[in-house]
C-alpha cells in the first residue's frame, strides 16, 4: 500500500474518531456541566500532546508561542459555542452538518479578512449551503432553536480558527509597522496543536468557574463519567489530532481535504444507532444540501482525487 493510500485510510479513521467524540461528549454533558467537561477534556488531551511535543515546545520563540496561544483562544471560543450547541441540541446529526459549514466559510474569511483569492467553487457552494440552512430552520417556522444558533456561531468561529491555524503552521513573509519585510517562522504542527488544546482547556475552565456549579459533579461523580471524559480526551482529541498529523505527513498526494467532510455523515449515522435519533424529510434535505455544498467547495480536490483513481486503474499492471 502506498503512503498516499495509507494516509487516506488513516484520515477515514480520523473522521470516525471525530464522530465518536460527538457521542462521548453528549454522554458526558448529560452528567456534568458542559464547559466543565470541555475544560477536563482539553486539559487532559493537551497535556498528553504537550508531553510528546516537549522538546519542540521548548524550542518555540516568544512570537511562535504567542501565535499558538492566539490560535487556541479562538479555538476555545469556537469549542464553547460547539459544546453549548451539543448541550441544547435536539439532533446531533443536524448539529454536525451545521458545524461543518465552517469548511465553506473558511475560504470566504480568507478572502474578506486576508485578501486571499478563492476559486469559483467557493462562491458556488455558498448559496447551496444557505439553502440547506434555510431548510433546517423551516422545521421551526424560521425560528431556529438555541442548539442550531450555537452550532452556526461555532461554524463561523471554527472558520476563523482554521484560517489562523493554517497561517500559524506555515512560514509567511509579512511587512511590519516600520515597513520592513520579515519572515514569520511557522509553528510546527505538534507543539501548535498541544498549545492550542491547552489554551482551549484554560479558556473553558475560566468560563466554567464563572458560570457553572462544580460541587455536584466533584462530590459524587458517576463512574461512567470518567469513561466518557477520558475517551473524549484520549481518543477523540489527542488520538485524533496525533493520527491526523501523522496521516497528513505521509503524503502530499492524500485526498484528506475531501475525506474529512465525512465527519457529519458518521455523526448522523452514529446518532441514529446510539441515541435512536431520527430526522424529518425537511431536515434530511437541509443536511443533504449542506453536504453538497461541502463537496462543491472541495471540487478541485475531489476532481483531482477522481482523476488519480482513474489514472491508477487504467495503468497496465507489470508482473
Amino acid at each position: 500500500m502506498s503512503d498516499a493510500h495509507k494516509s487516506d485510510l488513516l484520515l477515514v479513521v480520523v473522521t470516525l474518531f471525530a464522530a465518536f467524540g460527538w457521542m462521548f461528549s453528549k454522554e458526558a454533558v448529560l452528567m456534568m456541566p458542559p464547559l466543565m467537561f470541555m475544560a477536563a477534556r482539553f486539559l487532559v488531551a493537551g497535556s498528553v500532546l504537550a508531553l510528546i511535543a516537549l522538546p519542540s515546545l521548548l524550542r518555540l520563540s516568544a512570537d511562535q508561542l504567542g501565535r499558538a496561544v492566539g490560535v487556541g483562544a479562538v479555538f476555545g471560543i469556537a469549542m464553547t459555542c460547539w459544546i453549548m450547541g451539543l448541550f441544547h441540541a435536539e439532533s446531533m446529526g443536524e448539529g454536525a452538518f451545521l458545524t461543518s459549514l465552517g469548511v465553506v466559510i473558511v475560504p470566504v474569511l480568507a478572502r474578506l479578512v486576508f485578501g486571499e483569492p478563492q476559486p469559483i467553487s467557493t462562491w458556488l457552494a455558498i448559496p447551496i449551503a444557505v439553502s440547506g440552512l434555510a431548510l433546517l430552520s423551516l422545521e421551526n417556522g424560521f425560528r431556529p432553536d438555541p442548539g442550531q444558533l450555537y452550532f452556526v456561531a461555532a461554524a463561523f468561529i471554527f472558520a476563523l480558527y482554521f484560517t489562523l491555524n493554517t497561517r500559524a503552521a506555515n512560514q509567511r513573509t509579512v511587512v511590519n509597522k516600520r515597513g520592513e519585510t520579515i519572515q514569520k517562522q511557522k509553528v510546527p504542527a505538534l507543539p501548535l496543536t498541544a498549545m492550542a488544546l491547552l489554551t482551549v482547556g484554560l479558556v473553558t475552565l475560566a468560563e466554567s468557574a464563572i458560570s457553572e456549579p462544580w460541587a455536584p459533579t466533584l462530590t459524587n461523580p458517576p463512574p461512567m463519567l470518567y469513561v466518557w471524559v477520558l475517551a473524549s480526551a484520549v481518543v477523540a482529541t489527542a488520538g485524533r489530532f496525533l493520527l491526523q498529523t501523522y496521516a497528513q505527513s505521509l503524503s502530499i498526494h492524500s485526498h484528506g481535504v475531501v475525506i474529512l467532510v465525512l465527519e457529519p455523515v458518521w455523526v448522523a449515522l452514529f446518532a441514529t444507532a446510539w441515541f435512536g435519533e431520527s430526522m424529518t424529510a425537511l431536515q434530511m434535505a437541509g443536511c443533504g444540501l449542506i453536504f453538497a455544498a461541502l463537496l462543491v467547495n472541495r471540487w478541485g480536490a475531489l476532481s483531482r482525487a477522481i482523476k488519480g483513481l482513474l489514472k491508477a486503474k487504467n495503468q497496465p499492471h507489470r508482473g
